[in-house]
């Protein structure tokens, strides 16, 4: 009877030790990924650039790299502000993704603007850019703008003037 005791209270110790274990194995595991959760994608984690493209004709391809150690979220369209201009450039939301566009380090998002169109008027030959990125809700932006650079001289921008949804391809980005 004694050694069932004592088996008994070995095991029971055993038990114990390797929960306690499995508990801080659990506890370590979930720190990292805490840490590493997703980020909303701003100028500060991405590199914006610009892209001109030979097709469709006035059109510029925005390109946001994530530059950061963290994935992040690439919410909606850019919000984009040509020279002094009063409001933000219309989104196309018929180019709506299924799904937020997510970046890991080093993946980049696209969105394409089309800069003018023989419907188009009152237009200027913009010289300066600002891109904010938009929030989760997509009612606002969050952090400060990127300003990537227009092409050499400038780009002719009129009302017709509009950007498409962050997405995960500049074929697809460039399809509107």
């Amino acid at each position: 009877m004694r050694l069932t005791t004592k088996a008994a209270a070995t095991a029971a110790a055993l038990t114990a030790a390797l929960s306690l274990t499995a508990l801080g194995s659990a506890a370590s595991a979930a720190t990292p990924a805490a840490k590493s959760a997703p980020v909303t994608c701003t100028a500060a984690t991405t590199k914006v650039t610009i892209a001109e493209v030979d097709r469709p004709i006035n059109h510029l391809l925005l390109k946001a790299k994530n530059t950061g150690t963290k994935t992040c979220y690439a919410y909606g369209a850019p919000f984009l502000r040509f020279d002094e201009g009063q409001s933000a450039t219309p989104w196309v939301e018929a180019s709506k993704p299924q799904a937020v566009v997510t970046l890991k380090p080093g993946q980049t998002a696209y969105a394409a603007i089309g800069t003018s169109s023989p419907e188009g008027s009152e237009g200027s030959q913009a010289q300066n850019l600002e891109a904010y990125f938009s929030n989760r809700t997509m009612n606002g932006s969050v952090g400060n703008p990127a300003a990537p650079k227009l092409p050499e001289g400038g780009v002719y921008v009129d009302s017709s003037a509009y950007v498409t949804y962050w997405q995960t391809t500049a074929s697809d980005a460039l399809m509107w």
